[in-house]
């Protein structure tokens, strides 16, 4: 694996849930260890699972792995460092300003720039302090800072006074306003990860288009600050001589070939490996190192035994719910690459069919509805909400308003602070609120929705539901309806929790569901997408694949959805009217094998 090629000291992994890269990151250390090199592997991922991998406890102290001379392992909790740092900037705050100045600073700190801030905190004396970590000839992340939050260590002004002056402005810049230690540590953490001598970073995506651009995005970012040693790997590859033996494998293989095929620009002069679908999870010691090392992973399998399964709950179900209502607001969220836009076109042409009248948007710039939908459909309408026209605008309107006092150092600061994902979100958000209104006479279906921490963010800052609320106050209107009045309201609104039968895309969006219910909105529904347990197939493989869906799919059942639609993994693209209303068909039983 070139990746691992004269390994430098600090190997960090970086891509989307579900992607592998936990997986990665203990083969990658296991694998250096094996070498007679000390390593030290730590997690700063939220939905990491290091200790599960490798089936002993770990913690936040650095802990030997029992089962691998030469590795130990250190998790460090960013939920945990994320609480103590909101406590140690709101203590001295809570009594002295207004109880909803101290909601919105907490609001404000609730985000994953926090978490992800507050963990680099935690870290970074492993890249800077030479006595922490003496002995260690190589420090694997997995997971790394973005872009952005790099950024935001490199400004000047962002390390005081931030929240005395901004206490009701939405933003990611106050969580920077309680760094306590030195300033140089943190320059010498930054040189460390630009330095190519001492730092590789490891993208780690899927072959599939959607993730590939995602992985664009982030290599962008990371090299304009100068993190530009990079490597690209695709992990969980369909190997091609599956594709004899059953035509999903077969649809996957060729699916996957014209994605790497058609690699994007800005990935191309990256060296690159792939890594084997395997079929198994990657638990436990022997898993693990079969990962990257062929010869451990010994003969083929013999199949499991099968047994028939229940029908799993369908798309088809949800949407006769959805339109017994005759009208209303649909918002399908979810983390990227789980396939929001594909499903919120087929719910849209589902109710279309049907006879109703359906408003299908999206603001996800790589979605492209046209192309999916191959054609028209009576009674369905399309529309995209452009989220660089719409921050831009947004962001035009915040520096000529509270940038207009500012100097030169305080602009910039402000001007960083608009390229955080928040702002995007806040100003998609606000272009989706004139499509809301539409949703008292017809169905608007809405692809790609604002974060509930964005919604809080509103709500707090009086940005738009508080500032309109005062103002229809003031007017004396007796009755009316903010947007986020709207979406509080389960009569109006439905929000369709989109993931994937996956460990970290399950904890994922049971975080995002946790979001949503602190800005007061319930989840209405959960889909679990391109299941292979709800796919026919004949490949062992995907059998074996499939099998271990299931302790996923039923942790959502029993523990997050109120209700829940399984959809499967479709052998052809469901691009057109035709493939996008088969998504919403009954599943038919399935014979279901269990885990080896």
């Amino acid at each position: 694996m070139q990746f691992l090629d004269a390994a430098p000291r600090f190997l960090f992994f970086t891509g989307k849930g579900g992607v592998g890269k936990t997986s990665l990151a203990c083969a990658s250390a296991i694998r250096l260890a094996a070498a007679g090199r000390k390593v030290l592997l730590v997690s700063t991922d939220p939905a990491s699972n290091v200790a599960q991998v490798f089936e002993q406890p770990i913690g936040n102290v650095v802990t030997p792995i029992a089962a691998v001379p030469n590795l130990s392992a250190l998790e460090i909790d960013p939920e945990a460092a994320a609480q103590a740092y909101r406590d140690r900037i709101v203590g001295p705050v809570r009594g002295v300003l207004p109880e909803d100045v101290v909601r919105g600073i907490e609001e404000q700190l609730s985000g994953a720039c926090t978490t992800e801030i507050a963990a680099f905190d935690e870290f970074t004396a492993l890249l800077t302090d030479g006595e922490l970590v003496r002995g260690f000839d190589h420090i694997v992340f997995d997971t790394a800072p973005t872009g952005h939050t790099i950024r935001l260590l490199q400004l000047p002004g962002a390390w005081s006074g931030f929240l005395d002056t901004n206490a009701n402005g939405a933003s990611c810049l106050g969580p920077l306003s309680g760094l306590e230690k030195q300033r140089v540590q943190y320059r010498a953490a930054v040189e460390a990860l630009a330095d190519a001598q001492r730092t590789r970073l490891v993208l780690v995506a899927r072959a599939q288009a959607s993730t590939l651009r995602e992985v664009v995005r982030t290599h962008e970012e990371l090299a304009a600050i100068g993190l530009v040693r990079q490597h690209l790997v695709v992990n969980g590859v369909m190997p091609e001589g599956e594709a004899g033996r059953d035509p999903l494998a077969a649809a996957i293989v060729r699916r996957e070939a014209a994605a790497l095929a058609n690699l994007p620009e800005g990935l191309r002069g990256l060296p690159i490996d792939r890594v084997p679908l395997m079929p198994f999870n990657l638990v436990g010691l022997p898993a693990l190192q079969a990962l990257l090392d062929p010869a451990a992973r010994g003969p083929a399998e013999a199949p499991a035994q099968t047994a028939q399964h229940p029908s799993l709950p369908d798309l088809a179900a949800l949407v006769d719910d959805i339109a017994a209502d005759g009208h209303g607001l649909v918002m399908l969220m979810g983390k990227g690459g789980v396939g929001k836009t594909t499903l919120a076109a087929a719910v849209a042409v589902e109710l279309a069919r049907r006879g109703l009248p359906v408003h299908l948007t999206t603001s996800d710039p790589a979605a492209h509805l046209a192309e999916t939908l191959e054609g028209s459909l009576d009674g369905l309408t399309v529309s995209r909400i452009d989220p660089k026209a719409e921050t831009e605008r947004y962001r035009r309107h915040v520096l000529e308003t509270k940038g207009r006092e500012l100097d030169a150092q305080g602009r910039a600061l402000l001007e960083e602070d608009l390229r955080s994902p928040c702002t995007e979100e806040i100003a998609v958000f606000q272009a989706f609120s004139r499509v809301i209104r539409e949703a008292g006479r017809k169905f608007v279906v809405m692809d790609t929705a604002p974060t509930g921490h964005t919604l809080l963010l509103l709500d707090a800052t009086g940005a738009y539901h508080r500032e309109i609320a005062r103002n229809m106050d003031k007017s004396g209107v007796a009755h009316y309806t903010t947007p986020m009045m709207q979406l509080q309201d389960p009569q109006r609104t439905k929000v369709l929790i989109v993931t994937l039968a996956e460990t970290t895309p399950v904890l994922e969006a049971a975080r995002l569901q946790d979001d949503l219910r602190r800005a007061g909105i319930e989840p209405w529904a959960w889909i679990v997408n391109n299941s292979l347990g709800a796919a026919a197939h004949a490949s062992t493989l995907l059998a074996r694949r499939a099998a271990h869906e299931w302790p996923q799919i039923q942790a959502v059942r029993e523990h997050h959805a109120r209700r829940l639609a399984v959809v499967a993994l479709q052998a052809e693209e469901p691009v057109g009217v035709a493939r996008l209303a088969a998504l919403a068909a009954p599943n038919p039983p399935m014979p279901v094998v269990a885990p080896a």
